[in-house]
């Protein structure tokens, strides 16, 4: 039996060819959003530790000021590169709402560095309060929840398919808030 028949198992390249066909779009944007978020982070992280150890800002001040460095460059290559293809609605709405989303990433990366350095650091000051402990708070548990806020949110709010009917077969046409 092959999977050309009805009723039989589809077979993988048919299978792998739907999943493509399904989910294709979604990684491509998802790839895009990944090398730009890369780029951006290695701003965030060289601005950080430049500020943090030579300019010797406070952990906090030297987060939301390389923070706000690497969200201008991260929304440039969204709009005029992951999300291109999307219809651009009011750019002083995306850029308001990129924004708000990333304070609210920012947020969540400033949160995750605060409890580590300040809350857990005055537990062990000796484990947490240190520049590596700094940018595994900051950069790896921090940036990794922003990152999956962020992606999701940009998506959703910030460069929607405004006036772009749903491509039949897509999960657009069952879930609206894909």
């Amino acid at each position: 039996m092959t999977g050309d028949q009805p009723g039989a198992p589809q077979t993988r390249p048919g299978l792998i060819a739907s999943l493509v066909d399904r989910f294709g779009h979604l990684v491509r944007e998802l790839s895009k959003f990944a090398t730009v978020g890369g780029l951006a982070f290695l701003v965030d992280f060289a601005l950080f530790n430049y500020l943090a150890s030579v300019r010797h800002f406070p952990p906090v001040t030297a987060k939301t000021i390389s923070t706000v460095i690497a969200a201008t460059m991260a929304f440039l290559g969204n709009r005029f590169w992951t999300w291109r293809h999307r219809q651009r609605s009011n750019p002083a709405r995306e850029y308001g709402l990129f924004f708000f989303f990333n304070a609210v990433g920012l947020g969540i990366a400033v949160a995750c560095l605060a409890i580590s350095h300040y809350g857990l650091g005055r537990l062990w000051p000796g484990v947490f309060q240190t520049p590596l402990a700094d940018n595994i708070a900051s950069f790896i548990v921090g940036t990794g929840l922003g990152t999956l806020f962020r992606f999701w949110s940009y998506r959703r709010f910030v460069f929607v398919e405004a006036g772009t009917p749903p491509v039949p077969g897509t999960s657009h046409d069952r879930d609206p808030g894909a």
